[in-house]
């Protein structure tokens, strides 16, 4: 599907679930249509999500093979996106604690189940050594078993031994690379197939909350939408620019003009990988980069660095977790973070590509996945800015190693 029809479609479907939700009157052959439709979309998501989370970190870990070549630009590289994802998911955690205006109205009436999956969450009296041995308990397993029980934690623990293993065992040229970023791109065009199906899942899921919508719902999800613009634009134009003006000696006078065709690329495809050439040049041409440090920062960047997917993530499942009336206490919040975090490395370059690592947040948290639908509702719009906001990441992490491994050659 062409990703430019997605959101017409996405709001069609929605608006005919609206529509059919009002007229219904208890119709049964309607109410089984609908479920259908849901149950067809739901699970799509959950046959791939397994594997997708596996191949797409392991992927995403085997990309870094060329820190062994660049070793100071590459620790210098990763550390930066490191500590940037982490100021993000600061900002993330420090937002919604402070400032969630969708509790002024009550949780969902008539929730679904919770998803059948990991439980991040502990009561409040449990303490954090309980979580830490629960999250232990779930994570030593082997992959076999972690992917027949969508044990999320498990695959992701499995992904990074496998990944790291590889990336210190094999020659970067091996076959074994070559399989395992063709079997990603494979489980990607599938799970691309799978939201080809999200305009009539959005229909089913809507149709089925009719009633909350018609109140409470549409105005706690516009003002979710809300809280996250403003923690993402203080991530964009405060932070971002701060790093660079610190780190990378460039005024945000300077930065911000300059990188001006990249965003307005990323706010156009909302893909950090179409806006790659984007950025390589503007890198170059106008921030005075040289070639090597942008051909590898920007690459990298592209694939781990993912600042804007990691707060909205970590955002969505503390709001979904309100809505369906799941308890979260402040260690199962930090938790939250910590899988919103990781779930963003290697999360693919490409319109709304943050769905795959928010399914396993849900998943990890036991938000039901029809939360998906709701979130479709409003995503795209969030999805566009805070691609750019990834996108000015990249670059921003291009002038800070730059000047960080070479001093101030970028300038001259």
């Amino acid at each position: 599907m062409n990703q430019k029809w997605l959101t017409p479609l996405l709001l069609i479907g929605a608006l005919t679930g609206w529509l059919l939700g009002e007229l219904a009157g208890g119709n049964e052959a309607l109410d089984y249509l609908m479920r259908i439709a849901r149950a067809l979309f739901l699970d799509a998501l959950r046959a791939v999500i397994g594997p997708l989370i596996l191949f797409s970190l392991v992927s995403g870990i085997l990309q870094l093979s060329a820190t062994r070549d660049m070793r100071r630009l590459g620790s210098t590289t990763i550390f930066y996106y490191l500590v940037t994802t982490g100021i993000a998911m600061a900002i993330g955690l420090a937002t919604v604690t402070w400032l969630h205006p969708w509790t002024a109205l009550p949780p969902l009436a008539d929730a679904p189940p919770l998803a059948a999956g990991v439980t991040l969450i502990n009561q409040s009296d449990a303490g954090l050594g309980a979580l830490a041995a629960g999250l232990l308990k779930q994570m030593l397993v082997n992959p076999v078993s972690a992917l027949a029980n969508l044990n999320i934690l498990g695959i992701v623990t499995n992904a990074m031994v496998i990944g790291l293993a590889a990336l210190f065992v094999l020659p970067a040229d091996s076959p074994v690379i070559t399989f395992c970023h063709q079997v990603t791109a494979i489980i990607y065009r599938i799970a691309g197939w799978a939201v080809m199906l999200a305009p009539l899942g959005v229909m089913g899921i809507v149709y089925g909350f009719v009633d909350a919508l018609r109140t409470d719902l549409l105005t706690q999800l516009l003002t979710f939408s809300a809280v996250v613009f403003i923690a993402t634009a203080v991530h964009g134009f405060l932070v971002l620019p701060s790093l660079a003006w610190a780190l990378g000696g460039m005024r945000p006078s300077r930065l911000l003009p300059s990188i001006g065709s990249a965003m307005v690329m990323a706010l156009t495809t909302s893909s950090s990988a179409a806006t790659l050439p984007v950025s390589m040049q503007v890198a170059e041409e106008r921030l005075g980069v040289r070639r090597s440090t942008a051909s590898f920062v920007l690459p990298l960047g592209a694939t781990i660095n993912m600042d804007g997917t990691a707060l909205f993530e970590g955002m969505a499942a503390v709001f979904l977790a309100y809505l369906f009336a799941i308890p979260l206490d402040a260690t199962g919040i930090v938790a939250v973070f910590i899988v919103a975090m990781i779930s963003s490395i290697g999360a693919p370059g490409v319109p709304s590509g943050s769905m795959a690592g928010m399914q396993m947040v849900l998943l990890a948290v036991g938000i039901p996945l029809e939360a998906i639908g709701l979130l479709l509702l409003i995503e795209r719009p969030l999805d566009t800015f805070r691609t750019a906001v990834n996108v000015e990441g990249d670059l921003v992490g291009c002038v800070v190693t730059q000047r960080l491994v070479f001093g101030d050659e970028q300038h001259g």
